[in-house]
């Protein structure tokens, strides 16, 4: 738990040193937990953008840069040794920014719009996001080198099975049928990103995985909204 902590927040909590992925099983729990924190926020005039921004500093803007990154690089008419330079290059360009825009603009009416116990919803909706990182981590080969290698390669057996279940677990607390639906568009955002990721990069990044976390939340909070 310290390990994911320190991996996906700014929070200074000290860890000894281990393999990214073997603290993989913990990734939806951060998720949980921030939930848990910036949920009070929401019945505020503007807490559903406090906890968009929050969200971000909180995390170190880690998914954000991830996303930003991946709408820079993978082009349908670009090599793919090309696409892995760029996702390699820290400098964002003006597709990033435009993908970070309407990101941070989406959850934020999303959040805004959410039916039913936020107390729930939300905590649930982060938890859900990170486990379909780990997800697709898991069941797409890696590319490159780099952060997304060694988390895929450290990642335990079982590890898709355990983040599976709960993303199953996260999605009944949203209710019925707002959870089975949070489900299943993610499971299908897994199998549509996955297959992207293999046809123009042949496996995916850390990059790739911090955009399966934007575009994950995304999705939920959206069905959230909805239903």
């Amino acid at each position: 738990m310290r390990g994911a902590l320190q991996f996906l927040t700014i929070l200074p909590v000290p860890a000894p040193p281990q393999p990214p992925g073997r603290a993989a099983w913990a990734f939806p729990l951060v998720g949980i937990l921030l939930g848990l924190v910036l949920a009070p926020l929401w019945p505020w005039k503007l807490g559903p953008l406090a906890i968009v921004i929050l969200l971000a500093i909180l995390t170190g803007g880690l998914h954000e840069d991830g996303l930003a990154d991946v709408c820079d690089a993978v082009r349908a008419y670009r090599s793919r040794e090309k696409m892995l330079l760029i996702l390699r290059d820290s400098r964002i360009g003006a597709h990033g920014a435009a993908a970070l825009v309407c990101s941070l603009l989406f959850r934020w009416q999303a959040l805004a719009g959410m039916q039913g116990n936020v107390w729930l919803r939300l905590p649930a909706a982060l938890g859900l996001s990170r486990a379909f990182m780990v997800l697709l981590a898991a069941w797409a080969p890696a590319a490159g080198e780099g952060l997304g290698r060694a988390f895929g390669e450290s990642l335990p057996r079982g590890a898709a099975v355990v983040a599976l279940g709960q993303a199953g677990l996260l999605a009944a607390l949203c209710g019925w049928p707002a959870g089975a639906a949070a489900l299943a568009a993610n499971l299908l955002l897994l199998a549509a990103m996955r297959r992207w990721f293999q046809e123009r990069l042949g496996g995916v990044t850390g990059d790739c995985l911090g955009a399966m976390c934007q575009v994950s939340e995304a999705v939920t909070l959206g069905v959230l909204a909805w239903a």
